[in-house]
């Protein structure tokens, strides 16, 4: 078994990009706390529940993250924000302890995402070393789509395949947090305060994006490159994209969404939704989302449909489908409810076998499981 702690050694990124312009930033509105019940003039206060302080505090964090790239994408900023305002709440001895944090994940998020294949690039991703890239995606926040990758893998394993497990959220919510038996060391990232940490789930290697900041933004998301092992060979990446899917399908292009970038060989996405109407309504808006990325060549949608949950559908649930969801009934995957993983969400045990079973003939069409084998049928009796 190879070593994690020499299992990546990132290659150093030379071809800087820039990731696309922000949406412009919403004009900043004024606020006024006045009592209703009193005459008398408001009194300014930077109290935490006055919404005007409130707001100049958000701004004032805002420009910060913004400080060394003014083009830093809105979620980015949002992001930063916050993590400046749960630094200001845990170091409140530390005035400037927002400021600073916000201004240091901007910097962070910045830095990353000038590392990645340039946005506006149509050249394809070079997938070779990945083996099968499955990025799965979630149709909404709880839809399931750690649980189909955790079973994947699993999957896979159990057929001696050589797996690499990516994980893409914020640590502090991630569906696959105890997903490895052990943390490994954390390697190297693509920048000082963005590293890839290296676990083991059996024989599968885990690697998930860490940082020492409070927030991983969605633009701090390592390009794949980060992720790739240099000296363990996989025959799938199975990748838990993580972060908001709303937000990924805006524009997949950047952080986790640089997995669904087309290339060789193609990778096969997966979206991951609940049997119910509001899942599939869900479903339906991102693939409308990354339909456009999709047409214009940068993006391999989804087109393979797996239902958390459910050993059907439901009367009536099919109906709320529409056009780019409709496309996929046919051929969906369902994973029926188990009350275990339910409960605990995915440990470090493997997953039970009729989630897994119920994936094994995805993976046999895809050439990742080996085949049935060959039935021989008696003849009529004589």
């Amino acid at each position: 078994m190879s070593d994690p702690e020499h299992t990546c050694v990132p290659n150093d990124p030379t071809d800087a990009a820039q990731p696309p312009p922000s949406p412009s930033p919403e004009p900043e509105r004024s606020a006024t706390t006045t009592n209703p019940w009193s005459s008398a003039s408001p009194e300014p206060s930077s109290e935490p529940s006055d919404l005007s302080g409130l707001e100049q505090q958000d701004r004032a964090l805002a420009r910060a993250a913004a400080q060394t790239w003014a083009d830093l994408p809105a979620a980015d900023m949002i992001a930063a924000a916050e993590a400046g305002r749960l630094a200001a709440s845990t170091l409140p001895e530390a005035e400037d302890a927002g400021v600073r944090i916000s201004a240091a994940t901007g910097e962070a998020a910045a830095a990353v995402q000038r590392q990645g294949l340039p946005p506006a690039s149509e050249a394809l991703a070079d997938w070779s070393g990945y083996g099968t890239v499955i990025p799965v995606l979630a149709a909404s926040p709880g839809a399931g789509a750690s649980v189909v990758v955790a079973a994947i893998a699993d999957e896979l394993q159990a057929h001696d395949g050589r797996v690499l497990l990516v994980d893409t959220a914020d640590p502090a919510r991630s569906g696959l947090a105890e997903s490895a038996h052990s943390d490994g060391p954390a390697l190297d990232g693509p920048h000082p305060s963005v590293r890839v940490r290296f676990s083991w789930r059996d024989r599968a290697l885990v690697a998930r994006a860490v940082t020492e900041l409070p927030v991983l933004t969605p633009g701090m998301v390592p390009p794949p490159r980060f992720f790739k092992p240099a000296a363990h060979a996989v025959q799938a990446t199975v990748v838990d994209l993580g972060h908001d899917t709303w937000r990924v399908a805006a524009h997949p292009l950047a952080g986790a969404g640089a997995w669904l970038r087309r290339g060789t060989p193609p990778p096969r996405p997966i979206l991951v939704c609940r049997a119910t109407r509001p899942s599939l309504l869900h479903a339906e808006q991102v693939l409308a989302r990354l339909e456009a990325w999709g047409d214009a060549g940068f993006v391999t949608p989804p087109a393979q449909l797996v239902v958390v949950g459910a050993k059907r559908w439901a009367a009536g649930v099919p109906g709320a489908a529409g056009r780019r969801t409709g496309a996929l009934l046919d051929d969906a995957v369902f994973l029926p409810h188990d009350p275990t993983v339910a409960t605990t969400g995915i440990t470090a045990d493997t997953t039970p076998a009729r989630l897994r079973a119920a994936l094994t003939p995805l993976l046999r069409r895809w050439d990742l499981v080996p085949p049935l084998p060959r039935m021989f049928t008696k003849g009529p009796n004589r």
